[in-house]
């Protein structure tokens, strides 16, 4: 199965803003990753669009990969907090307020989906597997026959003390 991942460091907003992005592609398909991400309406969807990308590029040009685009998905993807740039702003009466501008560095990873391999079935299989089923219905119905004998006694207790009731009346 091969894997690969993309980082875009320094990305100028704050990780968490990223994260909400991230978590509308995290396992998808690719093709569908990158549709949502086109119609998101969050300008860091843009960049995230670029590294993922950058993820399927980098898949491509492993060795052992199929060719085939449409068989990779989102295994990962997070926004780690980048380096934040503290700038002051003049508040009134001399004072100062801190600005801080946050970056963050976004990570995708995909991975390519492999193949199903169907299984043929043999006979001894088919064997193993009928004394399991002979096995569990036979318990199930020892189960069901208790249950009924319970609850024959309990009406039967029921319509004894209903038939006295009644006598005594």
């Amino acid at each position: 199965m091969i894997e690969a991942q993309a980082t875009a460091r320094n990305v100028r907003t704050s990780a968490q803003k990223a994260g909400l992005v991230l978590d509308l592609i995290r396992g998808k398909n690719v093709n569908q990753a990158l549709a949502t991400l086109q119609f998101t309406r969050k300008t860091i969807a843009r960049d995230i669009a670029k590294v993922l990308r950058s993820a399927v590029a980098n898949a491509q040009q492993k060795d052992g990969f199929s060719g085939d685009v449409e068989r990779l998905f989102v295994t990962a993807c997070y926004a780690d907090q980048g380096p934040s740039m503290k700038r002051v702003r003049p508040a009134p009466m001399g004072r100062a307020f801190r600005v801080v501008k946050r970056t963050a560095h976004l990570t995708v990873k995909v991975a390519e989906t492999p193949l199903k391999i169907a299984r043929v079935a043999t006979d001894t299989d088919a064997a193993a597997a009928r004394p399991a089923r002979a096995r569990k219905t036979a318990g199930t119905a020892a189960a069901a026959t208790k249950t009924a004998k319970a609850t024959k006694a309990t009406k039967t207790t029921a319509s004894r003390g209903a038939k006295k009731k009644t006598a005594k009346a």
